[in-house]
């Protein structure tokens, strides 16, 4: 018994240091997922104050830029401040849990489906650029962004109708460590959740712009020597279009890591995942919100202009006029400087 205290208290002083190591891991968790809610939710605000400032980019395409930023915004609000909560895994009643796992669910799909929106919309500027005005209106725009939003509560609330685990046998009174995996089941993640809702319309939304850069390259190799106004405004859409699928490409990266990783959690049960591989992809998902307002600034010149005019207005107090050569936000048409 005697020369069994030596091990038992190295047993013990091994378990406090890898309890100690997983709290500092958790403690970073939090600390870089609250800076990157702050980046969000500041970045995406923005991008909803320069769209109503500017009444040129008041047009289809910015009304999904805008639904996308308001998803990115909820994603600072709540899906962030949700998934601490759930990385803590605090004692809650089951359905509590699982209604929480469903939002952060529901806006994810609202980012891709925002995305598709957008896709879809580029891709009838450059097919039928006459009727695009008749058929693409600011209304019919916004009463898709409202089916967006429908679509995406309704996906994502469908375990809340029954596709979840098994609740513990009193559910009104038994509480549960409310961890993601222990109320989401993990084939509608993997099968409902990723395969058609996030691999499907990645799909889709690749082929819409293949198809637009091809139908845009054919146009201005028509026009190679021409310096119509047609010309002009396909090169700008070219411009427009890689801004837009830049913002794809940056949300297919940010976001394929984690939903691989619960592919491989459910293909192959026996196999580990490490806890900080799941942290970086949650984190990865999270960066993606804060990344779009950077592409705008940066990529779109009417958008980065209307900006540095806010800034210039309401952080250094200066006005328009006090600013020599700056452009004031005018009209976002066919002719608009993208770059």
């Amino acid at each position: 018994m005697v020369e069994e205290e030596p091990l038992l208290q190295m047993v013990k002083m091994s378990a406090v240091t890898v309890t100690e190591s997983w709290e500092k891991m958790d403690l970073m968790y939090i600390s870089i997922e609250c800076t990157i809610a702050l980046a969000s939710v500041l970045g995406n605000v923005l991008v909803v104050v320069v769209v109503c400032m500017n009444q040129g980019l008041r047009d289809p395409t910015f009304c999904f830029i805008v639904s996308l930023a308001l998803a990115d915004i909820a994603v600072g609000v709540l899906v962030i401040p949700l998934a601490v909560v759930i990385s803590l895994g605090l004692n809650t009643q089951f359905y509590t849990c699982l209604f929480i796992s469903c939002l952060l669910v529901t806006i994810t799909q609202s980012s891709i489906l925002s995305l598709l929106a957008i896709a879809i919309d580029r891709f009838l500027r450059v097919k039928i650029p006459t009727r695009y005005n008749i058929i693409v209106t600011q209304r019919r725009a916004w009463v898709a962004v409202g089916l967006c939003w429908l679509i995406s509560f309704l996906t994502g609330l469908v375990p809340m109708a029954g596709w979840h685990h098994t609740p513990p046998g009193n559910v009104s009174t038994t509480s549960i460590e409310c961890q993601f995996t222990n109320v989401m089941r993990m084939d509608y993640m993997v099968y409902f959740n990723f395969f058609v809702w996030v691999v499907a319309p990645l799909i889709i939304m690749t082929g819409l712009y293949a198809e637009i850069f091809r139908v845009i390259s054919r146009q201005l190799n028509r026009r190679a020597e021409a310096t119509s106004d047609s010309s002009k405004y396909y090169r700008k859409e070219l411009k427009l279009a890689k801004s837009l699928a830049l913002v794809l490409f940056l949300f297919a990266v940010c976001w394929l890591p984690l939903h691989i990783m619960n592919c491989i959690v459910f293909f192959c049960p026996t196999c580990k995942v490490p806890k900080i591989a799941f942290y970086v992809g949650i984190f990865m998902s999270h960066i993606n919100s804060a990344l779009n307002p950077l592409v705008y600034a940066f990529r779109i010149q009417r958008f980065r202009d209307t900006l540095i005019q806010i800034a210039q207005r309401f952080v250094l107090c200066k006005t328009t006029s006090a600013v020599p050569g700056q452009r004031g936000p005018g009209p976002i048409t066919e002719k608009t400087q993208i770059q």
